[in-house]
């Protein structure tokens, strides 16, 4: 088999012994902190041993170009980007606590998502819509390695779907500005200058962020094996079973335990290292 093993703990002398205990035939670095290793056995002991030294490891069931790829589908929040933007909004409502509670306990799979969202939107009744701008110019941070795994999907051709149970607001401007193919997610509803503590239209929850990567996929032509779903929590488990492949990131265990591959330590830009 291949392994790939990437992160802040993968050193060359890291890797090296990674090699031996996977009775690996070859060490090729791929990256500063990232090796590919052919010929390797997949034995419980390589994992453990990666996992106390904030190494990511992947075992790959074969040779994977991210050119074969044609579709890419992103979670927002806490995923292309660090924060829940609806945590931050709590914050100008003064229920932060209240709402980053809400939203932890909706990412573990412990609440539904769509009378979660519901609940804390709710929260947000009265809020001035200029929080979104302030949040978006002071708050909003891409996750280390955003932007070299977009840039390397357009080099490859692959499709970007940012599909999100947050905001358009958000989704909307993080399209423009990376120069994504097509976005989703929830409105807000605003009225004279404030947030009315309600949403336009429907939910965009699980369901139909599976839906529209489903959608895309077929409007481009592009097989199941050929679409890769990335997210961090249970409201992102459908997009990843409707997908190819799943990375979790910085996943929630729900979603690590779901998903094929998941990077608890390097950064977004790991995905390109499990491909070819």
């Amino acid at each position: 088999m291949i392994l790939v093993v990437q992160g802040p703990g993968a050193t060359p002398d890291n890797a090296h012994e990674i090699s031996r205990l996977a009775s690996a035939s070859s060490l090729e670095p791929i990256g500063e902190v990232a090796f590919r290793l052919r010929g390797a056995s997949n034995r419980a002991e390589v994992g453990k041993w990666c996992a106390a030294r904030a190494i990511d490891c992947a075992w790959m069931p074969g040779e994977l170009r991210l050119a074969d790829l044609r579709l890419v589908a992103i979670d927002m929040d806490s995923t292309l980007i660090t924060i829940e933007c609806i945590d931050e909004l709590g914050e100008a409502a003064g229920r932060r606590a209240e709402i980053a509670a809400i939203t932890e306990a909706a990412m573990r799979g412990e609440l539904d998502f769509s009378q979660s969202l519901r609940r804390r939107v709710a929260l947000l009744e009265g809020v001035d819509e200029s929080a979104l701008a302030r949040v978006y110019d002071q708050k909003l941070r891409l996750s280390p390695g955003a932007e070299r795994l977009i840039t390397g999907c357009k080099a490859a051709a692959v499709k970007l779907l940012l599909v999100s149970g947050g905001f358009s607001f958000f989704t909307e401007r993080l399209q423009a500005r990376l120069g994504l193919d097509y976005a989703l997610s929830n409105k807000l509803e605003i009225q004279h200058g404030k947030l009315t503590g309600a949403l336009v239209g429907k939910i965009v929850g699980a369901r139909a962020k599976a839906e529209r990567l489903r959608e895309v996929a077929r409007a481009i032509g592009a097989r199941r094996d050929q679409t890769l779903a990335i997210g961090d929590g249970a409201n992102d488990l459908p997009l990843m079973a409707e997908a190819g492949m799943s990375v979790a990131f910085r996943g929630k265990p729900v979603a690590r335990d779901f998903a094929d591959f998941a990077l608890d330590h390097a950064g977004l830009d790991g995905v390109l290292n499990l491909f070819l």
